[in-house]
């Protein structure tokens, strides 16, 4: 074990003080010699150790709680106790990146910025979240605000149920402290047949197989079926079938594959086959993110919205791979199916949260009273 306060041997390991690569994998040597596993990701293993090694001063302070709650919820994300999806979340709220060169905004960072340095988890009020949801709210952000103020939350009840600042003992964003979310509107985008018609001729491979699956399945798209691999996919009694856990419920769920969902579905891309492999991939066979994928989805949308414009067919407003889910959903009650096998491949609690979810997305018109009034 190395001696700590030693120079390393070789200074242009280009890793952050404390850190030691042993066996192809980093580790950090805390204040106490208690070596911390980082992984085998350099930069990753880096940008963990600079946390740790606070060389900003920031111990203590809102902020690097924030940082070293994310962290945390890294390891839960490894360890199967939280969706990637989630920790993408957070990620957002705390992690402070510039934008692209191309203007395409990253990771706001919203937390950070406003719950800046020198201020620590006990100067956090009530009045400050409730400020900074009321800030989000006249900048557009509403849902975003409220999404940010959630990991807000999540980090305060770590601080408080694991002890890791004795002095915080009542979380801020809670309603019992008076903090109410931003007034969300429901989605109620409603996606026509010849919208998806269209938007699918000029798609990708992989746009395509995302949105049959989420229509034919009714699941997560940003949180189930981009995390989906090939040990998803089964044959029994001679039918292949897709067979998975849903993240947010926990819940084992089987369903049979189409013959024209299963024709998209992509083959190995090597000669030698992994065990698992992303069924919604790229062409290098990696993940793609959720974010980066409907990036790809919105420019799709515009290209078909230029062919249309071209024949004079009115524009189409633009829609994300979960509003297919409720399109799903929705044409599966116009055709009759009934509403719990609906609520079933939705995953919901209660028939009741599955018919609001159907009819905020078919405003039918109503028709009026016929019935003649008796003559007296």
């Amino acid at each position: 074990m190395p001696e700590m306060g030693r120079n390393r041997k070789d200074p242009d390991s280009g890793l952050e003080t404390r850190v030691y690569e042993k066996h192809g994998a980093f580790y950090y040597v805390h204040r106490d010699k208690t070596w911390e596993p980082l992984g085998k990701d350099k930069a990753a293993a880096n940008r963990k150790a600079k946390i740790y090694n606070d060389p900003d001063g920031l111990y203590g302070m809102m902020v690097h709680w924030l940082q070293l709650f994310l962290l945390h919820c890294e390891a839960r994300v490894a360890a199967g106790t939280l969706a990637k999806r989630t920790l993408e979340d957070y990620r957002d709220a705390i992690e402070i990146q510039p934008d692209r060169a191309d203007g395409t905004p990253t990771k706001s960072g919203a937390l950070s910025r406003y719950f800046a340095a020198p201020m620590t988890p006990m100067d956090v009020t009530p009045n400050m979240v409730k400020g900074f949801l009321t800030i989000n709210a006249t900048l557009g952000r509403s849902v975003r605000g409220n999404r940010d103020k959630a990991a807000l939350s999540a980090c305060f009840s770590w601080l408080i149920t694991h002890d890791e600042n004795p002095g915080v003992l009542v979380n801020p964003c809670l309603r019992g402290s008076g903090v109410t979310r931003n007034p969300e509107r429901k989605r109620a985008r409603y996606v026509t047949d010849d919208e998806y018609r269209d938007v699918f001729a000029m798609a990708s491979r992989s746009e395509r197989l995302l949105m049959e699956l989420t229509y034919r399945t009714l699941q997560r798209p940003e949180s189930d079926i981009v995390l989906w691999t090939t040990a998803a996919l089964m044959v029994e009694d001679g039918q292949r079938k897709l067979h998975f856990r849903q993240n947010k419920t926990g819940t084992w769920v089987k369903i049979a594959m189409s013959p024209d969902l299963d024709a998209l579905l992509p083959r190995p891309t090597a000669k030698v086959v992994k065990i698992t492999e992303p069924l919604v991939r790229t062409l290098k066979g990696e993940n793609y993110t959720y974010d980066g994928i409907s990036s790809m989805l919105r420019r799709t949308i515009a290209a078909a919205n230029a062919w249309r414009k071209g024949r004079g067919i009115p524009q189409m407003q633009s829609f994300g791979y979960r509003d297919l889910k409720g399109k799903g959903a929705t044409d599966m009650w116009l055709a009759g199916l009934p509403i719990e096998h609906i609520q079933l491949l939705c995953g919901h609690a209660s028939k009741a949260t599955t018919e609001i979810y159907i009819k905020a997305r078919w405003n039918e018109t109503a028709q009026p009273n016929m019935v003649v009034m008796g003559r007296g």
